[in-house]
C-alpha cells in the first residue's frame, strides 16, 4: 500500500492514503522550538492548509445539488485532557480551536473520562509559545498527548458562502450578497447564474433559518416600487414580519417596497427627531421612518401611493400601538404635498406647537422631481412669527458621478431653482447599489425664497416666476 510522508514539527507522519486510521502519530515540541522557528513541512501539506477547509473542487460547475458530493476526510491536531484538566487546557489552546460549523471542537471519547479538543491546523503549524507549553506542561499535557486525527467533513459543514464558491464559475461573478425580510431570502442573479439559480436557492434554504428564497427578475417599478419575483426554493408565502429599530413590521413582500439594507439610514434620521417634532413622510412604505418616529413622541403625517403600503402601514401603525401620533394618506406625493403638508404647516406655525418640522421623501428613482411642490406653496401673508423652515431629507440615485455628493446637490439645486448656499445641511452616502450607481441623501433647509417666493431684484417674485416656468413646461408638454 503506497505511503505518503510529511514533515511536521521535527518528526516524519506516516499516513496511509486510504485514511483509514483515525489517530496518527503525536505531534513533538522542542524546547529549541520557538515562535520564529516555524514547522518544516512539504509543499504538499502546504497546499493541504490552504485548501482544508474548503469544499471538495470536483463540485464546481455542479447545477443540480448534489449534497454527498460535497464530503472530503482532512487531518487536524487534537489533544487528549482529562475532565479535570479541561478548563485549564482549553484557557491556553483557545485560539487554536478548531471552528467549522455543526462541528464541536471539544468531544467525548468512548469508555472514558478523557477529552479530544481539535485544532485547527491552519492556526496550529508553528510551535507553540513558550509560555503556552509550559503552561501546558503544568496542567499534565504532554507531546505525547498531542495527535493527528481524520475527521470527515460533509454538506453540513460548510457554511453557504464557501459551497457557493466551490460551484460557481471562479472567471464570473458570484453570489456576493443577499437580503433577509423575515423568512424570506432576497438575491438578484445576474443572467450568467440563471443555470445555477435552483441550486442557489436549496444552499440558502438549507444554510438559514428561512422558508423562501426568491430571485428578482425585473427592476423595480418606479410608481410602486415593486418587482416581479420568482421562487426558487422553499415555500410561496410573501406575508411576513420584520422587526427593525425596535418595531415590528408586516407585509407582502411581493406587493410592497422593504429594503434591510436601509436599516441604518432608517435609524440615523430618527436619531436627529426629537421628541415634540414634526415628521412629514412623502413615500413612507410601510412605515421605516415613521413608526419609529412616532415612537419617539414625534406628530407623523405618513403618506403613501401604493395601495398595498397605505394598507400594511395603517396596520402596522396599530400593531406599534402609534395610533394616536400617526396619520396615514394614500395620494400621489405632490398632491400630499400641496394640500396636506401645507394644511398642517400653517396649523403648526399658528399654534407653535412643535420643535423642528423634517420632511422625508424616499423615493430615489424620483423623489427629487417632487420637490418642485414646495415652490410657492404659501402666500407671503401667511407666514407667521412663529414660522419655521422645514428641513427636507430628499433621496435620489447618481450613477457615472465623479463626485457623487456634488452631483446630489447640483440635482437638487436644479430642482430648486436656485443654490442651497447656507442652507445646505449635509450631503450623505447611503450605500452603493451597484457600480457607478449610489443612493444619495440631500438634507437641507426649505428656503424661504421657495416657500414664499420673496422679492427679486426686478420687483418679481422669484420663486412666484420659477412655479409660472413650471406651470408653462407642464401645459406644453
Amino acid at each position: 500500500m503506497p505511503i505518503k510522508t510529511f514533515q511536521l514539527g521535527r518528526r516524519i507522519y506516516k499516513i496511509l492514503s486510504s485514511f483509514k486510521a483515525s489517530v496518527l502519530e503525536p505531534l513533538t515540541w522542542s524546547p529549541k522550538c520557538s515562535p520564529n522557528f516555524p514547522l518544516k513541512m512539504t509543499t504538499e501539506q502546504e497546499n493541504n492548509d490552504v485548501d482544508i477547509f474548503v469544499p471538495p473542487s470536483t463540485v464546481n460547475g455542479m447545477k443540480i445539488l448534489d449534497k454527498k458530493q460535497f464530503s472530503k476526510t482532512v487531518y487536524v491536531p487534537h489533544i487528549i485532557a482529562s475532565i479535570d484538566n479541561l478548563p485549564k487546557v482549553l484557557k491556553v489552546v483557545k485560539k487554536y480551536l478548531l471552528k467549522v460549523p455543526n462541528c464541536t471542537p471539544v468531544e467525548s471519547i468512548d469508555g472514558t473520562s478523557q477529552k479530544k479538543i481539535l485544532l485547527d491546523p491552519t492556526k496550529f503549524k508553528n510551535c507553540l509559545e513558550a509560555s503556552e507549553r509550559e503552561k501546558l506542561e503544568n496542567v499534565g499535557i504532554k507531546e505525547d498527548d498531542v495527535k493527528m486525527c481524520s475527521i470527515n467533513l460533509t454538506y453540513d459543514n460548510w457554511t453557504a458562502e464557501s459551497i457557493l464558491k466551490a460551484v460557481l464559475p471562479a472567471d464570473q461573478e458570484g453570489v456576493a450578497s443577499w437580503s433577509i425580510i423575515g423568512h424570506i431570502i432576497h438575491v438578484n442573479l445576474r443572467e450568467h447564474l440563471h443555470d445555477y439559480k435552483h441550486l442557489i436557492g436549496e444552499v440558502l434554504l438549507d444554510k438559514n433559518k428561512v422558508l423562501s428564497v426568491v430571485n428578482k427578475v425585473n427592476s423595480i417599478d418606479s410608481k410602486f416600487r415593486t418587482f416581479q419575483i420568482e421562487l426558487l426554493a422553499g415555500k410561496e408565502d410573501w406575508l411576513t414580519q420584520v422587526k427593525e429599530n425596535h418595531c415590528t413590521y408586516h407585509f407582502d413582500f411581493s406587493k410592497v417596497y422593504w429594503n434591510p439594507r436601509l436599516c441604518g439610514e432608517h435609524e440615523r434620521i430618527v436619531k436627529d427627531l426629537q421628541a415634540g417634532d414634526v415628521l412629514y413622510d412623502v413615500f413612507a412604505g410601510v412605515g421605516p421612518f415613521s413608526i419609529p418616529a412616532a415612537k419617539k413622541h414625534c406628530r407623523v403625517l405618513a403618506n403613501d401611493l401604493n395601495p398595498e403600503s397605505f394598507n400594511w402601514l395603517k396596520h402596522n401603525v396599530k400593531v406599534n400601538k402609534v395610533t394616536d401620533a400617526v396619520t396615514v394618506f394614500n395620494k400621489d406625493g405632490g398632491e400630499f404635498i400641496r394640500e396636506d403638508i401645507k394644511t398642517d404647516l400653517l396649523k403648526r406655525w399658528a399654534a407653535s406647537d412643535f420643535k423642528n418640522i423634517h420632511i422625508t421623501m424616499n423615493l430615489p428613482a424620483m423623489a427629487v422631481e417632487f420637490i418642485k411642490n414646495f415652490k410657492c406653496l404659501f402666500s407671503i401673508e401667511e407666514k407667521t412669527s412663529n414660522f419655521v423652515s422645514p428641513i427636507v431629507h430628499v433621496y435620489c440615485f447618481i450613477k457615472n458621478a465623479e463626485d457623487s455628493s456634488k452631483a446630489a446637490k447640483d440635482l437638487v439645486e436644479v430642482e430648486l431653482g436656485t443654490e442651497l448656499g447656507d442652507n445646505l445641511k449635509r450631503v450623505f452616502l447611503v450605500r452603493t447599489v451597484s457600480n457607478n450607481k449610489d443612493m444619495m441623501r440631500v438634507s437641507f433647509t426649505l428656503p424661504e425664497t421657495i416657500l414664499f417666493g420673496t422679492q427679486s431684484e426686478d420687483g418679481e417674485p422669484t420663486a412666484k416666476k420659477a412655479c409660472l416656468r413650471d406651470d408653462v413646461e407642464t401645459s406644453q408638454s
